[in-house]
């Protein structure tokens, strides 16, 4: 329609006189390419609103015309009160030069809670389709004076009352309505227009109605259940399903800002199934052009507010995070005395390899938020700080690039997705319920599972987050954002960063990490993590099991040094560590005597020198270990044998010169034994090992961390060599009594 020529309209004059179409259909077909249409807003400042309204208005090629730039608003506090008589002012000035252009149509909108879904012919058509000469919005809620109600003129079907978020219409029209306004900046705009609308002479001599049905403007206040998206092969609309129609702008106004931005998530084309997200690459930060010293600086804030397990683990993955660590600085806030010890032996290692180092302790007595305040200020004060990087402990980042790939995404807030292994938990919300908390959004799950990737404005987020610190020292300007009655720190934050038109992301675009359970961290054993394999089994088996456990089934990676028995890894170094320091603070050792009354029976005929799993409270997950890390070598090495992964005697043993150095040939009341190294030979002892005695096969030579497997009864009679030197430690399992 856009390049039609004089020639082509002509050509339809000569089919409309053949043919015989009626008038009124000619006058559509004909205004539609000789009207113009003119956008004008009004918007103050460039809010991350107002740049996403310009972004839909490109895309549909909009002429827009931007009023009161860059002054002072004075129109008062509309999401909460009666003001925006600022807008009409603007507006009449604007029209003034406007009024004699016949043919021009005037589209009036807002813009930070506004977007476009179809395009300027749309709109004309639908326009021209109403027949009038203005077009308000319509919607379902009147406001703000409810006792004007009963003056609108009834509507069969419909939205009943005036919006003035959306007005259309032609310019010596809308300049006769915005030339009567003689009011104050902070008065009520809608109020205004509503007064002018309810007068039954105006509504006629300015032949005014209302979008009744929503065919051009969607206000979703008091209508979010009417709303679904319509994807589509090139882009998304949205559908209002109470009239059927497809509107062309959609507007969130009232507490329905939120929802827009779900909205805005794919309309018009941010994202759809045929091509993912379309804006992702757009304005981002390229890192390949900078040169290593031109990296942004960075403040990291750590935040440890409960005790939480796999702390070394989560200081290890911060430090081996791919970015320039002279352009990080290090804030650490510390709530438990607990882990004042692996914060120390962090800072002795690294205190001189980041910019900065400093850590507030326990001992300051801070809550959350004023903690939080603290370390994003130190970002807010420092002209030099680029990004503040906050991350609470509970968070393992598992890909090195996390930094680099949020900074690329030059937003002024966004976070990586991270979840609960296993679970729909993650550390954002995609939507919130009328009192402000957890609502789940459609499409949460897609993106939980990452079957919609993309980068989301989201209401709320937690744990791990990037914020420019351009945002902090305006947008974000004012002190004090993670203390709210009756709100946490993080939500706290969220409203602020909301009520503030900051929108804040989250993206899946890749594999960040995870979050930790820190639920059920019980601290009072002397090595906690190893309690942790059923709440985080992810990071349970990255810290206990032995890297080469996985080759096992990929490459074999097994040896059989006698007939029927089995040797392989199972055991990280740190758990074979970690599991000699839990027996040894323990310390009650068995010493080896015949009478125990920790067996049934309360004699053992074979005895050893050991402490029971049941002793240190570590029964259940060591049961739990040989079901998931046992049960499937044994499948493997004894096909057709099912186990059941139950052991009554399960212990770790003590073996030196001094107490019990060796065991008698015996054999082991179980079907099948495991029997773990869990420490070196040569270094922590001398001698030791194992003789099958039907074969006549010795292994001297024990691998810490690895297994033997061997068959208990009948066949294979066996005996514990003697330890000359030092203390060997074994862990042994029945397994199938």
């Amino acid at each position: 329609y856009q390049y039609v020529d004089i020639g082509l309209r002509f050509t339809m004059i000569m089919v409309h006189k053949e043919v015989g179409i009626s008038m009124r259909i000619f006058n559509v077909i004909f205004f539609s390419f000789s009207e113009k249409l003119l956008v004008l807003t009004v918007a103050t400042e460039e809010t991350d609103g107002f740049l996403r309204f310009m972004r839909s208005a490109d895309y549909f090629n909009y002429t827009v015309k931007v009023l009161g730039m860059g002054e002072a608003w004075k129109g008062g506090d509309v999401g909460r009160s009666i003001g925006g008589g600022q807008k009409v002012r603007l507006l009449k000035n604007a029209m003034e030069a406007l009024a004699d252009q016949e043919d021009l149509v005037v589209l009036s909108v807002d813009s930070y809670d506004l977007i476009f879904a179809g395009g300027p012919e749309e709109i004309l058509r639908k326009f021209q389709q109403a027949n009038h000469k203005v077009l308000f919005a319509a919607e379902g809620l009147v406001w703000p004076d409810k006792q004007l109600a009963d003056k609108y003129p009834l509507v069969r079907t419909g939205k009943r009352y005036l919006n003035s978020g959306g007005i259309i219409g032609y310019a010596p029209y809308i300049n006769r309505i915005v030339s009567q306004w003689n009011l104050h900046d902070n008065d009520d705009d809608q109020l205004f227009y509503t007064k002018i609308y309810l007068d039954p002479l105006q509504r006629e001599s300015l032949n005014m109605t209302l979008d009744h049905k929503c065919q051009i403007f969607q206000n979703l206040n008091g209508a979010v259940d009417e709303v679904l998206l319509k994807f589509g092969t090139d882009r998304v609309r949205v559908r209002n399903t109470a009239y059927d129609s497809l509107p062309v702008v959609v507007h969130g106004n009232g507490n329905t800002k939120m929802y827009l931005n779900y909205l805005a998530n794919y309309v018009p084309n941010a994202w759809n199934y045929e091509h993912g997200c379309s804006h992702c690459d757009d304005d981002v930060v390229d890192f390949s052009q900078l040169k290593v010293g031109e990296y942004p600086n960075v403040l990291v804030g750590v935040f440890i507010e409960q005790p939480t397990p796999f702390l070394p683990e989560f200081f290890q993955r911060l430090l081996t995070l791919d970015y320039p660590k002279d352009k990080l600085k290090l804030f650490v806030h510390n709530n438990e005395v607990y882990h004042e010890k692996h914060i120390q032996r962090f800072w002795e290692e690294n205190r001189n390899v980041f910019n900065s180092f400093k850590v507030v302790g326990p001992e300051e007595n801070l809550s959350q938020g004023e903690a939080r305040n603290m370390a994003m200020d130190l970002c807010r004060q420092d002209a030099t700080c680029d990004y503040y990087f906050s991350i609470d402990s509970d968070v393992m980042l598992t890909n090195r690039q996390t930094l680099k790939l949020l900074i690329e995404q030059n937003r002024k807030i966004i976070g990586p997705l991270v979840t609960r292994h296993g679970k729909l938990w993650s550390n954002f919300w995609g939507a919130l319920s009328l009192d402000g908390y957890y609502a789940r959004s459609e499409d949460y799950v897609d993106i939980v599972q990452r079957k919609r990737v993309g980068v989301w404005n989201i209401p709320y987020m937690a744990h791990v987050y990037l914020v420019k610190g351009s945002a902090l020292r305006n947008e974000l300007k004012e002190r004090n954002y993670f203390v709210l009655e009756k709100l946490d720190p993080d939500m706290a934050l969220c409203r602020n960063a909301r009520e503030m038109g900051v929108f804040m992301y989250i993206t899946n675009r890749h594999e960040f990490g995870r979050l930790i359970s820190t639920a059920n961290y019980n601290i009072s054993h002397y090595n906690n993590d190893l309690w942790q394999i059923f709440e985080n089994p992810v990071d349970w088996k990255e810290k206990y099991i032995h890297s080469n456990y996985t080759r096992i089934f990929t490459e074999n990676y097994l040896e059989q040094p006698c007939p029927d028995v089995f040797w392989f890894p199972v055991f990280s170094e740190k758990a074979c560590d970690e599991l000699v320091e839990e027996m040894e603070h323990y310390g009650s050792w068995s010493g080896g005597k015949h009478q125990d009354k920790r067996i049934a029976g309360g004699y053992e005929t074979v005895p050893t020198d050991d402490i029971h799993m049941k002793q240190i409270g570590f029964e259940k997950e060591w049961l739990h270990f040989i079901r998931e890390f046992i049960s499937p070598v044994t499948l493997k090495v004894f096909s057709g044998y099912y186990t059941k992964g139950y052991a009554i005697m399960n212990f770790v043993v003590k073996y030196t010169p001094e107490r019990q150095a060796y065991l008698r040939p015996h054999h082991d009341s179980s079907t099948f034994t495991i029997n773990i190294a869990l420490n070196n030979k040569g270094i922590d002892f001398q001698g030791g090992g194992c003789r099958f005695h039907r074969y006549n096969c010795t292994i001297e030579s024990p691998r810490k961390g690895w297994s033997f497997m061997h068959p208990g009864r009948l066949t294979h009679l066996h005996e514990g060599l003697p330890t000359t030197g030092g203390t060997r430690y074994i862990a042994v399992s029945f397994i199938d009594p």
